[in-house]
């Protein structure tokens, strides 16, 4: 079992939709909500180079490649990271199928009831043409960036980040930082086991990272992005 069957009874589930529907933007974060072994495990696959390619957006188009992103200028950048593509059932990688059935598990029946009830909404693949596009491992260097966006789409209902990062320094940066409401940005660091879920409709919830410190340019910083569709 993946989640710490602890924070996913009933009553958690209630104090979460409370907290989330008392935030600006609606927001909760979760620490410890998965199982922290399994976790470690999945961290070990990531730490592997191999797996790992570039990734680029701009404002105006996603997924553009080097010929693109070298004619759009500075200001219409807005991520530059790595994104984890696999090979299926290679076994000189120890854990790698843990990583593979944890995204699975993000988008199986568990999950997305939990998340459900946390949202008071059902959410399904049903209209989601590629899901597993939707569900994936993400690391950032002290040379890549995310700029200030938002992550709102029709029928979007839930985004979630969880972060992987093992001992992380506070002075490291990275920070998710919310845009929030009445020029109060919203910060929250990208540490271990932590879960941050929120409702990208709400306003406040335009968000970019923290710069990276370069004097942790030997890290990264690692996290799962998910995104969740009613029908």
């Amino acid at each position: 079992m993946w989640l710490n069957s602890r924070l996913a009874i009933d009553s958690a589930v209630d104090t979460y939709r409370r907290s989330l529907l008392s935030s600006a933007p609606n927001h909760i974060v979760i620490d410890n909500l998965f199982d922290a072994d399994k976790l470690a495990d999945v961290l070990s696959v990531l730490q592997q180079p191999r797996y790992w390619q570039p990734q680029k957006h701009t404002y105006s188009d996603l997924y553009v490649n080097n010929a693109q992103w070298q004619k759009t200028s500075r200001d219409q950048r807005f991520v530059q990271r790595d994104v984890w593509r696999y090979e299926p059932a290679d076994p000189s990688i120890n854990n790698i199928n843990n990583a593979q059935a944890f995204l699975a598990y993000l988008r199986g029946a568990e999950f997305t009831a939990l998340l459900s009830g946390i949202f008071a909404v059902k959410l399904t693949d049903i209209n989601v043409a590629e899901p597993e596009v939707n569900t994936n491992y993400f690391r950032l260097g002290s040379a890549d960036f995310i700029e200030q966006h938002a992550d709102e789409s029709p029928g979007r209902e839930v985004c979630m980040l969880l972060y992987l990062n093992a001992a992380w320094n506070h002075d490291a940066g990275g920070e998710l930082t919310f845009l929030g409401t009445d020029a109060r940005p919203i910060s929250i660091a990208p540490l271990f086991n932590r879960c941050v879920l929120f409702d990208p409709s709400s306003t406040g919830t335009e968000h970019w990272v923290e710069p990276l410190n370069s004097h942790y340019s030997n890290q990264y910083r690692y996290n799962v992005t998910s995104w969740y569709w009613s029908e």
